[in-house]
């Protein structure tokens, strides 16, 4: 038990270590990194216009009313934002293997997975995230209880979005370059996550439950906060679990099938 502890602490440790070292390095050209932020923020905003128009003609779209694809526009682009900061690499495993700059993680005592995945930032991200808690606030105001329960949710879609995308990565190990799946992967994760959830038929709605599971991102977590009721809670932290079980064992099972691109790079 003990060593299963120390063991999470150290990844904690290292994880905090990466965060601090991207953040620090993204901030020392300050200006580049609020611009991409700021474009960002103004892209995703646009949208918000396009709906306000929708509900001005009609009073709700498939059961859901303004505050509510609000919500899921807030909490989809809070979770792919903190992704893709806090788990940067998620998205590009693929290029990470084939161009054989795995070889520097496999000479660190860290595992693997965890080293590869937490090791980059992505700038833009920033924008995703600050939009997505800035819309949240404006439409439903600040409650502490509700808000923490929205920053919980916007936490595991995060490690739901990256532990898909990076399992995706991951058939690059068995299918070479992959980088095209997880970006359609990914597509269809966003492009689910920002509509009423039964303007989509059964067939895809299904797939939203399994091979991208945006319904675990966005629509149980606004099931449980539009009822304030805690009983699908478990089955957002077991699908989180899952995906990122599967994405794991899938990564080992690639990484046995690894050749080195002999690249010699000193990581500090």
């Amino acid at each position: 038990m003990s060593t299963a502890v120390d063991a999470i602490r150290k990844h904690a440790r290292l994880f905090a270590a990466y965060f601090r070292f991207n953040l620090a390095a993204v901030m020392e050209y300050r200006a580049s990194f609020l611009m991409q932020v700021f474009g960002m923020a103004i892209n995703n905003a646009s949208f918000i216009f396009f709906w306000k128009i929708v509900y001005l003609r009609v009073p709700a779209v498939a059961g859901y009313e303004f505050r509510d694809v609000m919500f899921l526009w807030a909490l989809s682009a809070a979770a792919f934002g903190v992704a893709h900061v806090c788990f940067g690499n998620c998205g590009s495993l693929g290029r990470v293997i084939i161009q054989g700059e795995l070889d520097p993680y496999l000479l660190q005592p860290k595992d693997v997975y965890f080293n590869v995945i937490c090791s980059k930032t992505i700038v833009s991200a920033w924008g995703d995230t600050a939009y997505g808690i800035i819309l949240y606030l404006l439409v439903y105001g600040f409650a502490p209880g509700r808000f923490a329960l929205f920053l919980g949710f916007v936490a595991l879609g995060g490690l739901l979005i990256a532990s898909a995308r990076f399992a995706a990565e991951t058939l690059t190990f068995f299918l070479g370059n992959a980088s095209a799946i997880s970006r359609l992967l990914t597509e269809f994760m966003i492009s689910f996550s920002l509509y009423p959830e039964k303007i989509f038929g059964n067939s895809v709605r299904w797939m939203m439950y399994s091979l991208a599971p945006a319904g675990f991102v966005v629509f149980v977590p606004h099931r449980i906060y539009r009822s304030l009721t805690l009983a699908s809670l478990p089955l957002l932290l077991v699908a989180d679990v899952v995906y990122l079980f599967l994405g794991y064992m899938l990564f080992r099972a690639g990484l046995k099938r690894y050749e080195s691109g002999n690249l010699v790079v000193t990581r500090v």
